[in-house]
């Protein structure tokens, strides 16, 4: 398995001079609940600093959440979704969503009613989705613990092939595998990025840079940038950084290695 390098990452593709608002990506974030308030809000940290424009929705209190203190996504109420759906590029689902029927209705009933969008399936939203309704192209991203549960023992290029989609499986090596049977490793991370919302991170991050570039090239880039930032905050802190800081540091970490 052909591991990722630094040339696979400058084929990102980059704002160009004179492009306007919207032409660098618009991002809508559906995630957050009543018990899980800041996995979402990291997702959309790290998106807004990419993106022209991020799209939030979430549960009342998230979404005043949003409104008052971070102010750097706009917020949709679930009722209104549809037609950000539709207008966006890409939909990211699942972040801090909790594992129940609330859950389970919301995400698929809206990939079975948008099957053509982008979508990055994501924690709740993976764990409560129903199989048949992955949409083709989608990228899902289970740790292993979500893989075991959501397809057993299966290979990661298998599923990637029968569902039609792309497979993330994260680990201290990620594993990137696409329904043309391309599977990558992400190698590097470190114990700190053990910590809670580091994989809410790596979601945002997939999802802004789907926005623009090849869903596939999206998956390893967003792994191995995240990664690299990782081992970067290791190497001034070693393993006590957390999630803030880790998205914190991807855009400094996108600047050295992309400009």
């Amino acid at each position: 398995m052909k591991p990722v390098t630094i040339d696979d990452i400058k084929k990102i593709r980059l704002p160009l001079q004179g492009s306007h608002k919207g032409q660098n990506g618009r991002l809508l974030v559906i995630g957050g609940s009543h018990l899980f308030h800041a996995a979402s809000l990291w997702a959309l940290t790290v998106a807004s600093r990419i993106v022209d424009l991020v799209h939030y929705s979430s549960v009342p209190e998230n979404n005043e959440l949003i409104k008052h203190e971070f102010r750097n996504g706009i917020v949709v109420p679930r009722g209104d979704i549809g037609a950000y759906i539709e207008e966006d590029d890409v939909i990211l689902i699942g972040p801090g969503m909790t594992r129940d029927d609330e859950t389970k209705t919301l995400t698929n009933t809206l990939l079975a009613r948008y099957p053509k969008k982008q979508w990055v399936i994501d924690a709740g939203s993976l764990q409560m989705m129903d199989l048949a309704k992955i949409p083709t192209g989608a990228i899902l991203t289970p740790h292993h613990g979500e893989y075991a549960q959501t397809f057993g023992t299966a290979d990661v290029a298998d599923v990637a092939k029968k569902y039609q989609c792309i497979v993330l499986l994260k680990g201290d090596k990620d594993i990137a595998c696409n329904a043309q049977g391309e599977c990558r490793v992400i190698e590097g991370g470190n114990p700190g990025m053990t910590k809670g919302g580091t994989g809410d991170v790596l979601a945002g991050l997939i999802a802004a840079l789907a926005c623009t570039n090849d869903p596939f090239l999206a998956t390893i880039a967003g792994s191995f940038i995240n990664k690299k930032a990782g081992d970067a905050l290791y190497k001034k802190v070693g393993p006590y950084f957390n999630a803030t800081d880790l998205a914190n540091q991807i855009p400094v970490t996108m600047k050295e290695l992309l400009l």
